[in-house]
């Protein structure tokens, strides 16, 4: 404060005194004379043109934050030179925090803070003063703005935001080498005083780093800190402000510091020797042993490598590490035999992966170990003396012939008797058998090469004292083939000759095949036919390669005189003993271009000579079926059109019933109808229903009363009309009902169905057959449908 006071005056002497003079004309604040009193000053109107000497410009105050006194504290004052000390001037205050934060007498200008401030909050206020006439209420002079600034005190500690920290260094690094930076925020001003000015210290974590104090940067301060020996390390750091002096504010962070690894110890065996017990029954890949070496460091720095120095024994096993104990597994290589070799010794060496070469001054990083393996007795199984046993036998060979052995011991200590047997589960134990005591085997039936050329099962050996001990072995048998077939040729050729062939031209390549198994360079000859030789049309000419060739003797063919030739061939192989067979090959005549280009082998090359052509024989043929086509169609309708007259008549004796639509005239008119059919003096029915409706109730049987031979027609249709009058079933309207009859004298009577008898199941159709030829249709007819009437209806 006295600091501040003693500026203000030093400034206020020179502007007053003349020394100084503002740039601007603009109403501006002015320091007062008093020691301690911030004066405002608003100058009055004047005229353009009177020079007037003007005060220092004072355009800002300042007040304390954090005031904690009981009267409100004094900021400043405002003053107008129109202010002659009379009361007639009113200064009014606004703008930020007017009235609430900051108030004003308006006779004096006293300006006050009526509460505690936080720069931290708000650092500064702008507020507006004007000087007003108390009377008339109008402004003496124009507003002017003016600026409190909240003054800084000491009142926050630095704090670390990101803390606490966290962070790694390589072990075994050099002083200095750096860690982390850390950084601490103070929320004083730091523009006044040293409020802000941030000092780092370590209150814990020396003599192992430091920190420097303005950077707040953190090194390592003591050389090769080992992991091994301690891997972590808390830090506390202090942040102070007023550059660490007495009085400032502190804070504090943790900082935890962790020591990376790095491969600077080699690996080491805890031991020199190693000692191992292994079975000599263990199989090949199997693991026998484990052996460690201890490596202090971390991850792939701990990483190690393990292998077999060569030497004594170390051929047989083999090492490998395992990736998630680092260990070192010995693998057997190959098999044991407690009888040849009881003991192995061998060196193993484990180094690491993953070198670094600040660290190869400290020395090798690897070391070496000693491995004794002591082989263990086991009761072991017979061995065979090969692994697979390969033999020939010929086929047909008689039952019992011996055609090999097979060989096993017992390699134990107090070797055992063995056994032998063939295993069932093969397909040789029905063809073969063995001897159990020598192990010879023998065939148990007759082999057919053909049937089975390659013979394939297992012998097992067992140990006489202990059967449960087995091993087993491989027989493959093979059959020798014995030339018991003859040659053949390979496939059937369709062999041509041309009419118009030359001697010596070969028409035909032909080889042959064997059933046999034919060993490496057999051969196979081909020769004429001794019957054939004489006068040969055809020759056979052998290539000496398994192939020959057909080859013509004559000066052209002709079909007319001979289509086919047949000739026999000879073919014999080289085996022992020599076989042999005739072959018949069949050589067609054809008719060849002038090329020796086939061009027909068919039956129509014949009738070439007479001079007709393919088209021409195509064209004859096809009329011929065309032909025959219709004559086959004719017969075929002929056929059809007599059966449907026979069915027509079988339908026309049937009952039919015939309506006109016209009325007749009566018994006058002969004209419309044929009176003829209406005399039948037989035929006279009781309660007979009209004919043409249906009924609706039952027909009344019919009988026939005795009339006389020579009844009247008149009387016979006066009783038909006096029948259908009473007819209880007739409508009442008129219709037409026709009675026909044959008449008197007629030898078959009448065969009209109105003499019928009452069902058709009542008749007898079987005196048509007596009334002669002329009704042998019309019986067979009605005898077929008395036959085959299954559903007749009454």
């Amino acid at each position: 404060m006295l600091t501040r006071n003693c500026l203000s005056l030093l400034l206020w002497v020179l502007f007053d005194g003349g020394l100084l003079t503002p740039l601007q004309s603009q109403p501006q604040q002015t320091l007062a004379t008093g020691p301690r009193e911030n004066v405002i000053r608003l100058p009055g109107q004047r005229s353009h043109f009177q020079r007037v000497k003007r005060g220092w410009v004072w355009n800002q105050f300042f007040v304390l934050e954090e005031y904690m006194g009981s009267e409100p504290q004094y900021v400043g004052k405002l003053h107008s030179d129109l202010d002659k000390g009379e009361g007639t001037v009113k200064y009014t205050l606004s703008g930020d925090g007017a009235g609430t934060v900051f108030t004003i007498d308006e006779t004096t200008g006293d300006i006050h803070a009526i509460r505690s401030l936080d720069r931290e909050e708000k650092p500064f206020y702008t507020l507006r003063a004007q000087a007003v006439d108390i009377e008339t209420r109008k402004p003496l002079e124009p507003e002017s703005e003016f600026i409190i600034k909240v003054q800084d005190i000491n009142d926050n500690e630095p704090k670390f935001l990101d803390g606490p920290y966290v962070a790694s260094v390589p072990e075994m690094s050099p002083v200095g080498a750096y860690v982390l930076q850390v950084k601490a925020t103070d929320a004083d001003d730091p523009t006044y005083g040293n409020s802000a000015r941030v000092v780092y210290s370590i209150l814990q974590g020396q003599p192992y780093f430091s920190i420097d104090p303005k950077t707040g940067v953190i090194r390592t301060a003591l050389p090769n800190m080992d992991r091994e020996v301690k891997e972590q390390y808390q830090v506390l750091i202090q942040a102070k402000d007023m550059g660490g002096q007495l009085g400032g504010l502190a804070g504090t962070t943790t900082v935890n510091i962790t020591l990376t690894d790095v491969n600077d110890n080699p690996p080491r065996f805890p031991k020199s020797i190693f000692h191992l017990k292994v079975p000599e029954s263990s199989p090949i890949g199997s693991a026998i042993g484990r052996i460690r070496a201890v490596d202090p460091d971390f991850g792939q720095n701990a990483e190690i490598e393990y292998n077999i120095v060569p030497g004594d024994g170390g051929n047989l096993f083999d090492i490998v590490t395992d990736e998630d104990t680092q260990e070192g597994v010995i693998k057997l290589k190959k098999p044991l035999d407690f009888e040849t070799k009881k003991a192995y010794t061998f060196k193993v060496e484990a180094s690491n992966l993953h070198l670094d070469h600040r660290f190869h001054s400290v020395g090798p990083f690897k070391d070496t170990a000693t491995v004794k393996v002591s082989v263990l007795d086991v009761d072991e199984p017979p061995v065979f003396s090969k692994p697979l046993y390969t033999m020939e036998v010929y086929e047909d060979t008689p039952v019992g012939t011996i055609i090999g052995a097979v060989t096993a011991q017992d390699l134990d200590v107090g070797s055992s008797a063995v056994r032998y047997f063939i295993d069932w589960k093969s397909d040789g134990d029905s063809y073969f058998t063995i001897d159990g005591t020598e192990g010879t085997i023998a065939t148990n039936e007759l082999l057919d090469r053909e049937s089975t050329a390659q013979y394939n099962f297992s012998i097992i050996a067992s140990k006489v004292n202990n059967p449960l001990l087995t091993s087993k072995v491989n027989i493959l048998i093979n059959v020798l083939d014995v030339n018991e077939f003859p040659p053949e040729i390979a496939a059937p050729y369709e062999t041509a000759v041309c009419e118009n062939a030359k001697p010596g031209q070969i028409i035909q390549i032909v080889s042959a095949a064997d059933r046999d198994l034919s060993p490496a360079g057999q051969q196979f000859s081909f020769r004429l036919s001794p019957e054939a030789a004489f006068k040969p049309n055809f020759t056979v000419h052998d290539f000496r390669n398994n192939t020959a060739g057909i080859e013509t003797r004559r000066n052209g063919y002709s079909r007319r005189q001979q289509e086919l030739y047949f000739l026999p061939v000879v073919i014999e192989d080289s085996s022992y003993p020599v076989q042999s067979s005739t072959n018949t090959m069949t050589i067609r005549v054809c008719r060849c271009d002038s090329d020796g280009t086939i061009l027909s082998c068919n039956v129509e090359a014949i009738f070439l000579p007479v001079g007709l052509s393919t088209g021409a024989l195509i064209a004859i043929l096809l009329c011929i079926v065309i032909l025959l086509a219709i004559v086959v169609l004719y017969v075929a309708l002929r056929r059809q059109k007599k059966k449907d007259t026979l069915m027509t008549s079988k339908e026309d004796v049937r009952d039919n019933v015939i309506h006109y639509d016209d009325e007749g005239g009566g018994e006058e008119d002969t004209q419309a109808f044929d009176i003829g059919a209406l005399r039948n003096p037989k035929v006279i029915e009781d309660n007979k229903i009209r004919r043409d409706i249906k009924p609706d109730s039952l027909c009344l049987p019919r009988q026939r009363p005795p009339v006389e031979d020579n009844t009247d027609i008149r009387d016979f249709i006066n009783q038909r009309l006096q029948e259908n009058d009473v007819d209880p079933a007739a409508p009442p309207y008129d219709s037409l009902a026709t009675y026909a009859y044959e008449g008197n004298g007629s030898v078959a009577d009448s065969l009209s169905s109105i003499d019928s008898l009452a069902t058709e199941a009542d008749q007898d159709y079987d005196y048509l057959t007596d009334w002669g030829p002329r009704f042998k249709v019309l019986a067979d007819m009605f005898g077929e449908e008395e036959s085959y009437n299954p559903d007749k209806v009454t």
